[in-house]
C-alpha cells in the first residue's frame, strides 16, 4: 500500500492490568501491573498492495452486464439466472476477473456446448417447460490448463510482494495492544506483539500484504470482536479481559478470510494450508526410519538474568553472571541446596522482577532495564537475594520467557541425586552357592514355606517343594 500503516488510536491496553491473584487476597494497583499471566520471549514497505492488473468491473462471459470486482457472487448469480451458466469450485480460481474474461472471448468464437456439459433440469416434464444449465469446470483440459496458469501468475506476484516486504525498512505500525509505535521492517511489530503480548500471527516471512492484515485485526477489534472466536463484546475491557483469560490472542485458523495473507495457500491450485500441512506430515512420517547419524544438533543459547548476554553452555554463562553482575548461580544452588524445581523457580522469579524493572534486593523500581542493571551492578544487589519463601512459590513454576533455554540447562544439585532411604526394606542375605545339597537344608527360604506345605506331599528331586534350585549348567535359577 502507498500509505503508510497507522493501527486504529484506541487499542487494547496493556496486558497486565487488573490481575487478581487467587488466594492471595486483596491485591493493590502496584502489584496488579506486575502480574504476568502469559509467557513471553526473549531476544517494509507497508504490507499489501492492490492485486496488479485487476479491472475495477468485471463483465459478464455473455453480454455487457458489468459487476464491480468485488461483488462476484452477483455477477455469478446474474449468469445462473439470466445464461443458465454454472462455473464448478469458482472458488479455486486464482484470478476471478481474468477467467471470466478468458472465457468470454473463447464463448465469441465457439458454442458453449463446445466447453460446458449441459444439465436438464425438469426432463419428465413436458418439452416446453424443460431446461438447459451449462457447466463449466476443471473436466474440461482447456479449463483445468487456464486454472493452473492463473495459479502460477498469482503465485508469482505473491512471491514478489512477499519479498518487497521482507527488504522494505519503510514500514510503520502501531501495536495494537500497547499503542507502541514501530518504525523500520514489518518483522520489529510482529515480533513486539508476539514477544511482549503472546499475540503470534505466525512469521513474518510467511505473510503476504502484511499491512493489509493488520488492519483488518485492527477493524475487528475496533469493533470489540474477539480475533479466535469472534464473538462480540460490550466494550473494550471486556473483550481485553477475555482475550487474556481465554487465551484467545491468536487468529482463528478456521476463518477462511485470512486464507488470502499467508504464502502456503498459494502454493498449490485448489489445497488449503491445512491440506498442505497435513501432506507434509504425512512425509515426515513416511521418513521416519531414515538415518539420523550424520544430524548435527545446534547448540541453543541461554540468556543471562540481567542483560542480553548469550552463551552455548550454563557454565559459560554462570562465569559471565559471577563475573558481571557477581551473581554466583552455582554457589547459591550449592549453598541453598536447591533442587531442579527450586531452580526453575529462582530462574523465573528473577525473570520477572528484571522484566517488571524492580530490584530484588531492595525492591526499588526503575524505568528500564539498564538503570535497574546499572543499580544492581552499583549497590551488588545481585547476589542480595530475599528469602526462599518469597520465591519459592508455585506460581515462578510457569515460565516467564516461553523459549527460556536456561531452564533447560538446568541440573539436579547432588542431594537429588542419591536415593531416598527406604523405610522397613528386606534385608537382602547372600547365600554360597558352591554347596548346593548344603544349602538346600540350611537355605533361609525354607522359612517362607507353610507348616503344612509338604505335608502328604512328595518331595521332588533336587530338595523341598518350593526351594530355589540353580541348574549350573544352564545359569537359570528355577522354581
Amino acid at each position: 500500500m502507498a500509505a503508510p500503516l497507522t493501527l486504529g488510536a484506541a487499542t487494547l491496553g496493556e496486558e497486565d492490568d487488573d490481575c487478581n491473584r487467587p488466594g492471595t487476597g486483596a491485591v493493590s494497583n502496584e502489584d496488579r501491573k506486575d502480574c504476568i499471566l502469559e509467557p513471553l520471549s526473549l531476544p517494509e514497505h507497508p504490507g499489501g498492495s492492490p492485486t496488479l492488473g485487476e479491472p475495477p468491473s468485471v463483465p459478464c462471459a455473455f453480454c455487457e452486464e458489468h459487476f464491480p470486482a468485488a461483488e462476484q457472487d452477483q455477477l455469478l448469480k446474474h449468469m445462473v439466472i439470466e445464461h443458465k451458466m454454472v462455473i464448478a469450485d469458482v472458488k479455486l480460481v486464482a484470478d476471478f476477473p481474468r477467467y471470466i474474461l478468458y472465457w468470454r472471448k473463447r464463448f465469441s468464437e465457439q458454442p458453449i456446448t463446445d466447453f460446458c456439459s449441459v444439465i436438464r433440469i425438469n426432463s419428465t416434464a413436458p418439452l416446453e417447460e424443460q431446461d438447459n444449465y451449462f457447466l463449466l469446470c476443471d473436466v474440461l483440459p482447456e479449463d483445468r490448463v487456464l486454472r493452473e496458469e492463473l495459479q502460477k501468475q498469482k503465485l508469482k506476484g505473491i512471491l514478489e510482494q512477499q519479498q518487497r516486504e521482507r527488504s522494505d525498512d519503510s514500514f510503520r505500525g502501531v501495536c495494537m495492544f500497547c499503542s507502541e509505535e514501530f518504525l523500520g521492517n514489518r518483522s520489529v511489530l510482529l515480533n513486539h506483539m508476539s514477544r511482549e503480548h503472546a499475540f503470534n500471527i505466525g512469521l513474518p516471512d510467511n505473510i503476504v500484504n502484511c499491512s493489509e492484515f493488520l488492519r483488518t485485526l485492527q477493524e475487528k477489534l475496533d469493533n470489540l470482536q474477539c480475533l479466535y472466536c469472534e464473538k462480540v463484546f460490550r466494550d473494550r475491557n471486556a473483550l481485553r479481559d477475555h482475550m487474556r483469560k481465554r487465551r484467545h490472542r491468536r487468529v482463528n485458523p478456521k476463518n477462511r478470510e485470512y486464507d488470502r495473507f499467508y504464502v502456503i495457500n498459494y502454493l498449490e491450485l485448489g489445497k488449503s494450508w491445512e491440506e498442505v500441512q497435513s501432506e507434509d506430515d504425512r512425509e515426515l512420517l513416511d521418513h521416519q526410519e531414515e538415518d539420523w547419524s550424520d544430524w548435527e544438533e545446534h547448540p541453543v543459547s541461554a540468556v543471562c538474568l540481567f542483560c542480553e548476554k548469550q552463551a552455548e553452555t550454563i557454565e559459560k554463562l554462570c562465569v559471565h553472571m559471577k563475573d558481571t553482575h557477581e551473581f554466583d548461580l552455582l554457589k547459591i544452588k550449592s549453598e541453598l541446596g536447591l533442587n531442579f524445581y527450586q531452580q526453575v523457580k529462582l530462574v523465573n522469579f528473577i525473570r520477572r522482577q528484571v522484566h517488571q524493572g524492580r530490584c530484588y534486593g531492595c525492591h526499588t523500581r526503575f524505568p528500564s532495564r539498564a538503570d535497574l542493571r546499572a543499580h544492581m551492578e552499583a549497590a551488588r544487589h545481585a547476589a542480595l537475594l530475599p528469602d526462599v519463601a518469597t520465591w519459592d512459590q508455585p506460581e515462578y513454576y510457569f515460565p516467564t520467557y516461553e523459549n527460556d533455554s536456561l531452564l533447560c540447562t538446568l541440573s539436579d544439585s547432588d542431594s537429588d541425586l542419591q536415593a531416598p532411604e527406604q523405610k522397613g526394606s528386606i534385608p537382602v542375605i547372600s547365600e554360597d552357592t558352591c554347596r548346593l545339597q548344603a544349602l538346600r537344608q540350611s537355605s533361609v527360604l525354607n522359612q517362607l514355606l507353610l507348616p503344612g506345605g509338604v505335608k502328604g506331599q512328595r518331595e521332588p528331586p533336587g530338595g523341598p517343594p518350593g526351594l530355589l534350585t540353580e541348574d549350573t549348567r544352564e545359569g537359570a535359577v528355577q522354581v
